[in-house]
């Protein structure tokens, strides 16, 4: 058996018996006991339905990986890349439209693939458990303006990947990641004012007691603001969330309208407090540091294979093409990104709890950003009791129980004004708390 087919088919098996694993213990871990300090935020039938959701998310997400791996195999088994690349190739563009029409092909096959469970999973499973406000024509909408962002900004992107790699001998890789940088950076400056607003309307916060709390707040931590703004979330969910958007002078804090309805000042206030906790332990940085060196890893990596005949006889496809050699890497590629997604997982999670460290000691009231999670948690029906294993692979969160009590047991100092810290890096948004 080719080498390059052997690693890619273990690799593709290999992730998914790791999330059947983890599914499996995920579900036998849930508890008819509700855990203790739940108590005024679940009653009986919550804590049910939190359970149930737990499972039909599982046994709807398992059905889903089930269907797109066989799909994949039967696709790669059928000769289905060496028909899609002599079908782009008969077209006779030039080499780098021909590479952008056939990795748009592939994603979007993959994209049809999976829109029948995009479907099911918004309009059956989120409205079953009561969470949908998304309509047939927002979700038209959105889809039609992701598709739109994809081409005008994916599109360009990749052109420029391929010419590099055409074009530019061993060096490509560097111009790779050079481009991705800047294209990286551009996005994150792009993203509050022109991207967001494309699928959200925000609306400046009203005179008031939160306002206030928030404003003052800013100015205590060294962290002014140039707006707080509304998010007309309950357009598509009953789910909250908050983050904050811009950098240097424009930061913005950002709060959905469904938070907003569910938790009083001081609740809100230390979910923010949080999310300028992200910012203020440089956790946005951290990210977006990772994010370009994990971009320059993947083009190196990328450079050292994508000319590889063994890769290309792996999928039956004549020559060594570079948008091809791009797919094929992408599967190749499968072991290191788990792997880095674990440690990614494992560091989100450790800068949570720096985050809540952060928002307890500065608003000297630890009892509201855990009231404030338990509701949240409450309100999108969090399952309490995950498996350890399954919060290894999968969360970006620490468990919810681990959270409050970290929040509990700790002593906390009163509050004081802290100094105030120029903006280091631009930031998209902190998402939810």
């Amino acid at each position: 058996m080719n080498p390059y087919a052997a690693v890619i088919l273990a690799a593709l098996v290999g992730e998914y018996a790791l999330r059947l694993c983890a599914d499996v213990l995920n579900v036998r871990a849930l508890r008819p006991e509700l855990p203790a300090g739940f108590e005024r935020a679940y009653d009986a039938t919550t804590y049910r339905r939190s359970q149930e959701y737990t499972r039909v998310r599982t046994r709807f997400g398992l059905i889903a990986a089930t269907v797109e791996l066989a799909a994949l195999l039967l696709f790669w088994r059928a000769g289905g890349f060496p028909w899609l690349d002599e079908l782009v190739r008969s077209l006779g563009l030039a080499s780098v439209p021909t590479g952008v029409l056939f990795i748009g092909l592939v994603l979007g096959l993959g994209w049809l693939l999976g829109l029948p469970f995009q479907l099911w999973g918004t309009f059956v499973i989120e409205e079953r458990f009561g969470f949908n406000r998304t309509n047939a024509r927002t979700f038209v909408a959105d889809t039609l303006k992701g598709l739109l962002l994809a081409l005008v900004l994916g599109g360009p992107l990749l052109a420029a990947i391929l010419a590099f790699f055409e074009r530019t001998g061993a060096a490509a890789w560097l111009w790779c990641w050079a481009a991705t940088t800047a294209f990286l950076l551009f996005v994150q400056y792009i993203a509050p004012t022109w991207l967001m607003p494309l699928f959200n309307r925000f609306t400046p916060i009203e005179e008031g007691e939160l306002k206030a709390a928030i404003l003052d707040y800013g100015r205590s931590v060294g962290f002014p603001l140039a707006g707080i703004f509304v998010i007309d979330g309950s357009r598509r969910s009953t789910k909250a969330n908050a983050f904050f958007t811009g950098f240097g002078p424009r930061k913005r804090i950002a709060l959905f309208d469904t938070l907003i309805e569910q938790q009083s000042t001081q609740e809100l206030l230390g979910v923010v407090a949080h999310e300028v906790g992200h910012y203020k332990r440089h956790h946005v940085l951290q990210g977006l540091v990772l994010a370009i060196a994990n971009a320059g890893l993947v083009f190196w990596l990328m450079s050292l294979f994508i000319s590889r005949p063994g890769l290309f006889e792996a999928f039956g496809v004549a020559g060594t093409p570079v948008y091809a050699g791009l797919v094929f890497f992408a599967l190749l590629y499968k072991p290191v990104e788990l792997l880095l997604a674990m440690f990614l997982q494992a560091l989100s999670r450790k800068h949570e709890f720096e985050a809540d460290r952060f928002a307890a000691r500065t608003t000297g009231r630890p009892e509201s950003l855990a009231s404030a999670l338990i509701k949240l948690s409450a309100e999108s029906l969090t399952n309490l009791t995950p498996h350890p294993f399954y919060v290894f692979l999968h969360h970006s969160h620490p468990p919810l129980a681990r959270r409050v009590g970290a929040l509990v047991a700790d002593s906390w100092p009163t509050p004081t004004p802290a100094r105030t810290e120029p903006a280091s890096a631009p930031n998209s948004g902190s998402g939810a708390p």
